[in-house]
């Protein structure tokens, strides 16, 4: 039995089969309907044509003898013919010469006026059929006969037949309807079922399930095979994923305990560099400073000379380990989000860059233009500020007037995209994958100072928040670093 889920399916192909044969059925029994109806009044037509011969042959001698008691006894004969309810003989001139009614209620049909070549004519009208035909004697005619009679009999045989198609029709179409309903249920059971099956996999994810297995070798027998198989195939690749998904958790597990492990080794690394390492510079340094200071009078120009660069190689270590240290801190710290605003934070990097720097005497432009407000760690995003402006004023050094603006704009994709430009040094693009790593320097340190470190904080920095950083440059003519951040978070 199909279920009720897909009874729908049903009912239109009942409904359809149903349609179908319901309309060549109504056609074929209009079609023999017109039919009967057509040759049931050519008979009536004829049979009339034929009595009406009969009634003339038999009055030619009345009519020429002028005997109209005759006449009206050869058409009293056709009182045996119920259908027959008026006749009459009429003379040349269209004289009444001999009548015939089944009641007094009914006239004499009135001969039609034919013309001289016509021998017959015949009309349907109120339900009753007129004919009139000529009387022919030796090649003249002699006057007429007109014979009238009702559509009792052939009305009773349309409803008749009316009857018969109705309740053929009616038949039939049970008929039909059985039938399609004993065919439809061989069809759609295996769509049916196939269906179930579908809605298992897509509610369920079960991929083990199959769809009855069919011997037919038609379309839905290709179809159900076809299903089967991709079942089939869906299965293995589902398995194949569930067992490269369990073999890569098992490596992510395996990789996160190593990165701890990693971690572990690096802050114990940390530790000792910022323990161990540092008191030996400082030894380095405090000697070199005592050393100056006792042999200041024996030590010749040179020697101090030096001094001062051992003191300012244990100096630059000293700032060197701080920084790595630094940078060491920023990929380990927590993250704390909430919203920042860019416009107080970025002046605020600006105060304290030319606090430390010492602009004094320089000329500096200062553009800043209206900036909207983010979503990040402020601290951190405060010291990408930070380095991007001490870098803006570190390398503009060499200009009589330095520029400096920061500006920001949105991108296709929401991103806010922050930069800082500089009418500085520039560099050479073709080296531009270096600027962002560890250590890694585009001028000589004796030209600008510096560790190597700022930039790569700034990477790291904006990659945990999600964003990017990228510069443009040309020698001598400039510089411009880019970072993004994502789409500001609405709570």
């Amino acid at each position: 039995m199909i279920g009720a889920n897909n009874s729908s399916i049903a009912r239109t192909l009942i409904g359809l089969n149903t349609l179908v044969s319901g309309a060549a059925l109504v056609i074929a029994c209009i079609a023999f309907g017109t039919y009967d109806r057509t040759t049931s009044r050519a008979g009536a037509v004829r049979t009339l044509s034929v009595q009406a011969q009969i009634v003339g042959a038999n009055s030619v001698s009345a009519l020429v003898f002028n005997d109209p008691d005759t006449a009206g006894v050869t058409l009293s004969a056709l009182n045996a013919a119920p259908s027959i309810v008026s006749a009459g003989i009429y003379s040349n001139d269209g004289h009444l010469f001999a009548g015939y009614q089944r009641d007094d209620t009914i006239e004499t049909p009135r001969p039609r006026l034919m013309s001289s070549d016509a021998t017959e004519v015949h009309r349907f009208e109120n339900e009753r059929i007129t004919l009139v035909r000529r009387i022919v004697f030796q090649g003249r005619p002699v006057g007429s006969v007109a014979i009238q009679s009702d559509l009792q009999e052939l009305n009773a045989r349309q409803a008749q037949y009316v009857g018969m198609i109705a309740t053929v029709l009616v038949a039939s179409l049970i008929a039909a309807m059985l039938m399609s309903w004993l065919s439809q249920r061989a069809i759609l059971t295996p769509i049916v079922q196939l269906a179930g099956v579908a809605r298992a996999v897509s509610n369920g994810k079960d991929y083990s399930v199959r769809v009855p297995a069919t011997t037919r070798g038609d379309e839905i027998g290709t179809l159900t095979h076809a299903f089967n198989d991709m079942l089939t195939q869906i299965q293995e690749r589902d398995t194949s994923l569930h067992e490269a998904q369990h073999a890569l958790e098992t490596r992510v597990r395996d990789r996160t305990a190593e990165l701890e492990s990693v971690n572990k080794e690096l802050e114990a690394f940390s530790y000792s560099v910022s323990h161990d390492l540092r008191a030996p510079l400082r030894h380095i340094a405090g000697f070199a400073g005592l050393l100056q200071d006792q042999a200041k009078a024996t030590l010749d120009e040179q020697g101090h000379a030096h001094l001062r660069k051992i003191a300012q190689a244990a100096k630059r270590m000293g700032q060197l380990i701080d920084d790595l240290l630094a940078f060491s801190r920023i990929g380990r710290g927590h993250l704390t989000s909430r919203t920042v605003h860019l416009q107080d934070l970025v002046r605020e990097a600006w105060l304290e860059v030319t606090s430390e720097q010492g602009v004094a005497g320089r000329v500096i432009e200062w553009q800043v233009a209206e900036l909207p407000d983010v979503t990040g760690d402020p601290a951190m995003l405060r010291l990408v500020m930070v380095n991007l402006l001490s870098n803006a004023v570190k390398y503009t050094g060499p200009r009589p007037k330095a520029r400096v603006e920061v500006g920001a704009t949105r991108d296709v994709h929401g991103e806010t995209v922050v930069f800082v430009r500089d009418n500085g040094v520039g560099f050479d693009m073709q080296y531009a994958h270096k600027l962002f790593g560890v250590f890694q320097r585009l001028h000589s340190s004796d030209d600008f100072e510096g560790t190597g470190i700022g930039l790569a904080n700034v990477r790291r920095i904006v990659h945990r928040h999600g964003g990017r950083v990228w510069a443009e440059a040309e020698t001598d003519r400039g510089a411009t670093f880019y970072f993004s951040l994502p789409a500001k978070e609405h709570g």
